[in-house]
């Protein structure tokens, strides 16, 4: 598989190939159009041949979001179902995530736009009114304008579980506030569909030392990709595309919750590691 790494900058982008160790800066259109183009690889392979090369460690990458919204997944792994189930028992809530998971029409919710996003190295956050707050690592589609999947990041949607638990109607609450959605480090571009081999991995680190790893294969996802954009865009258009995270299944058991200072890495290759910090 060839492909293209896209990072977004304050003054245009940087492009990475899987054929060279170059970073090209490239600062033809802006963000929005640039990944809108119909042959989004084409247009990086073209921008790579003339681009200027730079020293990619002085480069301030921003999060892979300008004008496009984000959206997730939810209950689309196993794992999650059974977690979903047994955090909202005592509301009654818990039949509404086994209907899902094995119902026709997948859950879909808005999770945020450029505005509650936090990019690599940023400070997600955790909500004052919960006490038991997860990571969430999640492989995140990007869609364009045309409806088209092209391309890859990684997501963290970061989740107030105890919020969500006590009725499902406070999902909104429990996923969208301010450093909510953390999302990067790059836009991958690829010539062909990530292979169901492909690993998401999660690490939590807290005062150095490791205090959660978990891992799963994206092909343990009871939807495919195709299926969940197909769903996202059925009434919607996105002029300037969307983001769309899938779901996970690597998630903290109870008690486990975040703190003010933890590390979460969350690792997809080849589209690299997505490091943020709990404010």
């Amino acid at each position: 598989m060839n492909y293209f790494k896209l990072y977004r900058t304050p003054h245009g982008h940087v492009i990475q190939s899987s054929q060279s160790d170059k970073s090209i800066f490239h600062q033809a259109t802006s963000w929005d159009d640039f990944i809108n183009q119909e042959n989004l690889f084409e247009a990086c392979a073209k921008a790579f041949a003339h681009g200027t090369e730079v020293n990619f460690g002085d480069i301030h990458l921003l999060h892979p979001v300008d004008q496009q919204e984000i959206w997730a997944a939810g209950v689309t792994y196993l794992r999650s179902k059974v977690a979903r189930m047994e955090e909202s028992k005592e509301s009654g809530g818990d039949t509404f995530y086994d209907k899902v998971y094995s119902a026709p029409r997948p859950e879909i919710f808005y999770k945020g736009n450029s505005h509650r996003a936090v990019g690599q190295g940023g400070q997600v956050r955790i909500r004052k009114d919960s006490a038991w707050n997860v990571p969430e690592p999640e492989l995140t589609l990007f869609v364009n304008a045309h409806g088209q999947l092209a391309g890859y990041t990684i997501g963290n949607d970061m989740s107030s579980r105890d919020i969500e638990g006590e009725n499902p109607l406070y999902l909104p609450q429990a996923k969208v506030y301010d450093g909510a959605a953390g999302i990067g480090p790059c836009l991958l571009v690829t010539d062909q569909a990530l292979s169901p081999e492909t690993v998401i991995d999660m690490r939590i680190f807290r005062d150095g030392n490791e205090v959660f790893q978990g891992d799963t294969q994206i092909s343990q996802m009871k939807r495919t990709h195709a299926e969940l954009v197909e769903y996202l865009t059925r009434e919607m258009t996105f002029s300037k595309g969307t983001y769309l995270m899938t779901g996970t299944c690597v998630v903290p058991d109870h008690p486990f919750t975040l703190q003010s200072g933890d590390r979460i890495e969350i690792q997809i290759e080849p589209i690299g590691t997505l490091i943020q910090i709990v404010a």
